[in-house]
């Protein structure tokens, strides 16, 4: 079988499961386990044999004109290069694990038929547009995507959190869209052709006609579908959606689409220096402010949405430099320790019964209860801080050589302007990523209260999973050298200089984080004592103590505030523990977690800023105020004019004949005595006018 025909079955193969289980869901329930996990499997065997077979060489291509349109054509075609290979093996393991891990994850819930026809349609949609090598087919996976993920996230549609995130998902990437369309067709018209091959020929040729246009029309859909700033806001509210659906969206599928896209035509946005620039400053803001974000949220998976977004904006940064390679390596290794974390944190919630990490800092032993996922967690987390020799640290300093290589003049793809945007920023956000992950680390497994609740062990098709996703956590960095054909003969090689910054940044972090834990966990304890003496009842002669009165007895100062900040977090813990649907999932009966204070060393980091980074720093509000209520005043004024002028119109439209109907009726009675009256006495008329005209006429 030749590569191009494995190439076709990758992408069919998930579609056809999907078709399958979506008509047999409901009278074949035996089968729906076995459609959901083989043909995804199938999938991802293929999709090895198809990087194998491609080798890293020259780019297999293969087309054949689908439709006949009249002006540019639409050609079915595949484009098989490093990049694509790589890509659709990634797409492939982690669905085949997000469907293992999903058997037993919503083993009891009764939509789970749909659920898992909708992932492999989700599945097939991106193997789809990694390997189109057209831009009109790229497009119909792009869409089916923008469907499934409307669907999946709003899986748990009787919660208001899912209903409203499945809708602002799919309203916010829409938006995108929009522009991302004009561009595809304004470049389409340039080069006289959506075949990939032929775009990037009319743009080495200095074809186009519009370079900074198009660059920046495709950059809005881009930053839509890849949740950077400003349209990012929908992706941390996504996680309403089930655990497995925020491992496939975050590490695999939706959100790897606009870097791909981007990585596939960076000829197209290379051809605009300013074009370059805005990216550049769009990965900057996107990942220093999405890592201090992540530094206040209390819901677990929210801390890993924001992560997401911000290892995004990394790769954005590479691609801002030019160097494409380096943005498809941290992809690649980013969608593994990705997935495995958002894989464990529903091992986690599981054994939690919650999605609030203050309320699992309030728990003791809870590492113990779930060793694989603290094991696999702790792995993950320390490749997501970019700590030797995980694979975090091998593609994050990727990202950094090609930005100090652009900011120091060694490389001309990109404006020097751009280089130092990345660099600085990709620096400091390596450092608030450690600060975030050691967070979501100590608040998680070194937890101080009441004992976690002891249910067993998690299913093996949970825990198996997470395993297998450690290996290219671990290993996946260490063996890029042996891939630089696939990306291009580029060796993706760490140097000294940015080796010290971007680890030493993240130590930084690791260490301060820790540090202001120990802290925030001793004003708990304080606190915890302070409020169990006061409840206790006062020795004869001594007044009660209390923090109010200044009586003997009074807690310290710093107790005080201890105590004010961690009763908001146990609101906040309350809110999220209450209102996030995964609770609904959790198959346990858990006991309630009491209240208390949660050491949250995120607060000592961020001071007065915590408040707003934990609101997202008000993006919605302000988005808010700009678009969405004066769309709605504008609905409301097209509803009243509607209403009042053009319906008045109409109404009157249909009065005035109304009324002439009635008179008219009026003279009908169905009387043949009144008829021959009437007749008569309009004979005798007109005889009385004829010779009043005939005298008249005579007399003239």
């Amino acid at each position: 079988m030749s590569t191009t025909t494995l190439a076709v079955l990758v992408p069919v193969l998930p579609f056809l499961g999907a078709v399958a289980g979506l008509l047999l869901g409901r009278t074949a329930p035996g089968l729906v386990r076995p459609l959901a996990i083989l043909p995804t499997l199938g999938a991802a065997v293929l999709a090895v044999f198809v990087a194998v077979r491609q080798g890293g060489g020259p780019a297999i291509e293969t087309a054949t004109e689908l439709t006949p349109t009249g002006s540019v054509p639409i050609d079915l075609s595949l484009y098989l290069d490093g990049f694509a290979v790589l890509v659709a093996v990634l797409v492939g393991v982690v669905a085949t694990c997000v469907q293992v891990y999903s058997t037993a994850y919503l083993r009891d819930d009764p939509r789970y038929p749909s659920y898992a026809a909708l992932v492999s349609l989700f599945t097939s949609a991106m193997l789809l547009v990694v390997y189109s090598g057209d831009l009109m087919v790229l497009l119909v996976g792009w869409e089916v995507m923008g469907i499934c993920s409307y669907f999946l996230v709003g899986h748990y549609w009787e919660t208001e959190a899912a209903r409203s995130a499945s809708l602002k998902a799919f309203l916010v990437t829409k938006l995108g869209d929009v522009p991302f369309l004009i561009g595809l067709f304004a470049l389409a018209t340039d080069a006289d052709s959506f075949q990939i091959t032929k775009i990037l020929r009319t743009v080495a040729s200095g074809g186009l006609d519009h370079p900074t246009l198009i660059a920046l029309l495709l950059l809005a859909g881009v930053a839509g579908k890849s949740a950077q700033f400003p349209l990012h806001t929908w992706l941390p509210d996504a996680m309403a959606g089930p655990t497995p659906v925020s491992a496939l969206i975050h590490a695999a599928t939706m959100v790897a689409a606009g870097i791909y896209f981007v990585a596939r035509l960076l000829p197209v946005f290379e051809a605009s220096r300013a074009a370059l620039v805005v990216m550049a400053v769009m990965a900057a803001v996107t990942m220093v402010g999405s890592a201090l974000a992540a530094l206040a949220q209390d819901d677990i998976k929210r801390v890993l949405a924001y992560s997401t977004i911000g290892q995004l904006g990394y790769m954005t940064g590479a691609l801002a430099v030019g160097d494409r390679a380096a943005a498809v390596f941290h992809l690649l290794s980013h969608g593994a320790f990705k997935a495995l974390l958002f894989l464990g944190a529903g091992v986690i919630i599981h054994a939690a019964g919650t999605n609030s990490l203050a309320a699992m800092s309030r728990m003791d032993g809870l590492a113990k209860r779930i060793p694989d996922a603290f094991w696999t967690m702790t792995i993950a987390l320390l490749a997501l801080a970019a700590i030797p020799p995980f694979a975090g640290f091998f593609s994050k300093e990727a990202v950094l050589v090609a930005a100090e290589q652009t900011a120091t003049g060694h490389s001309d793809t990109a404006p020097g302007a751009a280089g130092w945007l990345v660099l600085v920023a990709g620096v400091l956000t390596a450092l608030l990523t450690a600060a975030y992950a050691t967070r979501l680390w100590l608040m998680a497994f070194r937890g101080r209260g009441a004992a976690a609740p002891d249910h067993g062990r998690e299913p093996v098709a949970m825990t198996g999973v997470l395993w297998l996703l450690a290996v290219p956590t671990v290993g996946f960095g260490l063996a890029a050298g042996t891939l630089a054909d696939w990306f291009g003969g580029r060796e993706l090689t760490p140097t000294v200089a940015t080796s010290v910054l971007g680890t030493g940044a993240a130590l930084i972090g690791i260490v301060l984080t820790y540090g202001l834990w120990q802290r925030a966990a001793a004003q708990a304890a304080a606190t915890v004592g302070a409020t169990a003496g006061a409840t206790a009842a006062p020795a004869p002669g001594k007044a009660p103590a209390g923090p109010a009165t200044g009586a003997p007895g009074t807690a310290p100062a710093p107790a005080s505030v201890a105590a004010e900040e961690s009763a908001e977090s146990a609101a906040l813990a309350a809110v999220s523990a209450a209102e996030t649907p995964e609770v609904a999932e959790v198959t346990h009966d858990h006991p309630a977690v009491p209240a208390g204070p949660a050491p949250d060393p995120g607060r000592a980091l961020l001071g007065p800023l915590h408040r707003h980074a934990a609101d997202g720093f008000h993006l919605d509000a302000v988005y808010d105020r700009l678009f969405v209520r004066p769309v709605r005043a504008a609905a409301t004024l097209v509803r009243f004019l509607d209403r009042e002028v053009v319906d008045t119109y109409v109404r009157g439209a249909g009065a005035g004949p109304r009324l002439l109907g009635g008179l008219v009726r009026r003279a009908q009675t169905g009387n043949v005595q009144s008829y021959l009256s009437a007749l008569l006495a309009g004979a005798v008329v007109l005889a009385i006018a004829t010779a009043v005209l005939a005298n008249v006429n005579a007399g003239s």
